[in-house]
């Protein structure tokens, strides 16, 4: 008996070994989930500047591009053909990361499944990637024209109110979760664009510029609906693919546009000498910078984090355009930029924002019941502990 009590520990010593070693799993999965929590975080301040100084630095550099080369269609198109290194910079990642490395032709096939059982047919490239060709050039074209117009403080913060606009389209269109506090945040937009137009006295030249914004926010929103809806959820590979057969589209059948506003003197240059390449390859690859961080940001971080970046370009413009332009941040558009910026974060709340919100008031209402009979049988039981130790005892 005493060998085996040696060999073997007590019941009781074993429950504590085993509860040591449960609580020291326990430590370590917790210490895993905080190390990846606090890597996404990290990962996404990272994006969230990425996506803040690659979008306001495309819309500055538009801006400038816009005072030697006077042709927003021409960018649009040449910027446009850039969204063709989506694929080959994809599959670099995929052969990078991948331990189950695959051919370019066989990563094209399996990506290819995304557009049907025949994949990319002559068919579908018509009927479900031209659509979004057109769309995704009048949304850039629109963006840019608008640029010409009015400062890009104000075209920057008009282009968040597509987060509205795609919420109401999916509550029709795609009979989504009704949310009263996205409803109001679509008041707040609708809202602050009115403001926006009083804030110049409701010139022509500014309520041009401002329609025009409001145009590629709607088309912007209808993109992304319409995404859902035809064609569903897309993997990364199979969103790479998709927008490199948009530059393909681009190439195809846009080119000849620019080609006619050249020789009908719509958008028109004397010599190609006089062009600004380092300000059109400039804006094209940050351009490509947001559109990427844009739709592979989530793989390592949280799509709110990347939302917020859109967000924080607004006072990065509003400083440029402070000292580069004759902006007037008179008190109305102050208003309307801090109404819009508030909409678009109402728009970031979860579906389930007032579940955990009523969660957490029961869990405190808990909480604070349970701190206040534990303070009082604190306070009862100190009583008889003290006439005890103040009681003489008999032995004594």
């Amino acid at each position: 008996g005493d060998e085996r009590s040696r060999e073997s520990p007590a019941p009781a010593e074993a429950q504590m070994q085993a509860g040591a070693e449960g609580g020291g799993r326990v430590n370590r999965c917790c210490w895993k989930c905080s190390v990846t929590q606090l890597k996404k975080i990290f990962w996404g301040v990272a994006v969230v500047l990425g996506v803040c100084s690659s979008w306001s630095g495309s819309t500055q550099l538009a801006k400038l591009t816009f005072k030697k080369f006077d042709a927003p269609f021409t960018l649009t198109w040449f910027a446009t053909n850039w969204n063709f290194l989506f694929f080959p910079l994809y599959y670099l990642g995929h052969v990078f990361k991948s331990a189950e490395k695959q051919s370019p032709k066989e990563r094209y096939r399996e990506c290819c499944r995304f557009f049907g059982d025949n994949g990319l047919t002559l068919k579908v490239f018509f009927t479900k990637a031209a659509p979004f060709g057109v769309l995704w050039t009048l949304t850039n074209y629109l963006y840019l024209h608008a640029i010409k117009k009015i400062n890009t403080t104000d075209v920057s913060v008009l282009f968040c109110c597509n987060k509205a606009f795609v919420f109401l389209l999916s509550w029709i269109v795609l009979r989504d979760r009704f949310m009263g506090v996205r409803i109001v945040a679509a008041i707040f937009a609708i809202a602050g664009i009115v403001m926006m137009t009083y804030a110049d006295g409701f010139h022509s030249h500014s309520v041009i510029g401002i329609a025009l914004v409001v145009g590629s926010a709607s088309m912007s929103a209808l993109y992304k609906v319409l995404f859902k809806l035809l064609l569903g959820s897309a993997k990364f590979g199979e969103a790479a693919l998709f927008l490199s057969v948009l530059a393909v589209f681009n190439v195809l059948f846009v080119t000849c546009i620019p080609v006619i506003l050249y020789f009908t003197k719509v958008e028109y240059w004397s010599s190609f000498d006089i062009v600004p390449w380092g300000n059109l390859c400039g804006f094209s690859v940050l351009l490509l910078t947001f559109n990427i961080l844009l739709n592979f940001g989530i793989a390592i971080t949280y799509p709110t984090l990347i939302s917020l970046g859109i967000v924080l370009s607004v006072p990065v413009n509003a400083v440029v355009d402070h000292y580069t332009s004759e902006i007037v941040f008179n008190s109305v558009r102050v208003i309307a930029i801090i109404i819009i910026g508030l909409g678009f974060l109402l728009l970031l709340l979860p579906e389930e924002w007032d579940v955990w919100v009523i969660k957490l008031l029961t869990r405190l209402k808990v909480r604070k019941k349970e701190e206040i009979p534990e303070g009082n049988g604190d306070i009862a039981s100190g009583l008889p502990n003290k006439s005890r130790r103040t009681r003489p005892s008999m032995s004594s």
